[in-house]
C-alpha cells in the first residue's frame, strides 16, 4: 500500500518503491519551483509545427523567398531540386512516363515528385529561379518529365508558368535568327516578269466576244432595280 506522499508526488512510483524518479537527461526541462520539473518536449513540437506553418503560409505568398532560404541550401544546396530523384518502381526498368499527380485530395503516394515532395516549393510565374531550373540553359526547351521525374499535373503548371513568365518578360526565349540575302524576288526578275495586259482590255472590248453578245432579260433586270432601288444612285 503506498502512501499519501507517493500518491501525491508526480516523481514517486509504486514500481521504485516509493523512490524518486529523475527525468530523462536528453528531454529538456523547465523547472517551475523547488523539487518540481516538467517535460517541455511536446510544447518545443508545437512551437516548430506553428513555425512550419506560418513559414509555408509566408512562402505561399512569396514562393520565391524560399529558394534564398537557408532551409532550402541545406536541403538542396546549389543542384536543381530534381537532381538524384529516382521513383520506386517494380522491375529494372523505369517506367515511360511519369504519373498523373501524386496527391489526391489528403492522400499522398509513397514517393511523391520533386515539386510535390516539398510543399513550399510553389510553381508561380514570378518564381524565375525555380522556373529555370526546368529549363534547358543553351536552348530555353522546357525539360521532359521523364528526366526531372515531375508528375503530369506539375509539369502542366510549369509550362503555363513558364509560357507567363515569357510573356511578362521575366523569363527570355530565343528567337530563331534568319538571315536575309538581299536578292530581289520582285515580279523585275526574268523568270517572273510582268505580264502586258491582253489587246482586247486596251480597245475596251469585252475579255470574252461571247459575253459581249449576251441580252440580259428585261423583266429579271427590272426586278433587280426594285430589289436594291435604296442603294442605287440615282
Amino acid at each position: 500500500m503506498c502512501t499519501f506522499a507517493a500518491r501525491n508526488n508526480p516523481r514517486r512510483s509504486r514500481k521504485h518503491g516509493g523512490l524518486p524518479v529523475q527525468p530523462d537527461p536528453r528531454l529538456p526541462v523547465r523547472r517551475l519551483g523547488p523539487g518540481r520539473c516538467l517535460c517541455v518536449a511536446a510544447s518545443l513540437k508545437e512551437e516548430q509545427a506553428v513555425r512550419a506553418l506560418e513559414a509555408r503560409h509566408r512562402y505561399k505568398e512569396k514562393p520565391w523567398e524560399y529558394l534564398e532560404s537557408e532551409e532550402y541550401l541545406e536541403r538542396y544546396g546549389n543542384g536543381p531540386v530534381w537532381a538524384g530523384y529516382r521513383r520506386n518502381h517494380k522491375g529494372g526498368i523505369p517506367p515511360q512516363k511519369t504519373r498523373r499527380t501524386c496527391i489526391r485530395g489528403d492522400k499522398v503516394c509513397g514517393n511523391p515528385c520533386p515539386v510535390c515532395r516539398d510543399s513550399n516549393l510553389i510553381v508561380h510565374p514570378q518564381n524565375v529561379k525555380l522556373l529555370q531550373q526546368f529549363m534547358s540553359p543553351h536552348t530555353g526547351a522546357v525539360y521532359d518529365p521523364t528526366r526531372t521525374g515531375v508528375c503530369m499535373k506539375q509539369q502542366k503548371k510549369l509550362n503555363e508558368a513558364i509560357n507567363t513568365a515569357q510573356d511578362q518578360g521575366t523569363l527570355p526565349f530565343q528567337i530563331p535568327h534568319v538571315e536575309f540575302s538581299g536578292d530581289d524576288y520582285s515580279n523585275s526578275h526574268d523568270a517572273v516578269g510582268f505580264t502586258p495586259p491582253p489587246p482586247c482590255l486596251n480597245s475596251g472590248e469585252t475579255w470574252y466576244k461571247w459575253y459581249g453578245e449576251m441580252t440580259p432579260d428585261a423583266g429579271e433586270v427590272a426586278k433587280v432595280r426594285k430589289l436594291y432601288k435604296a442603294y442605287l444612285k440615282s
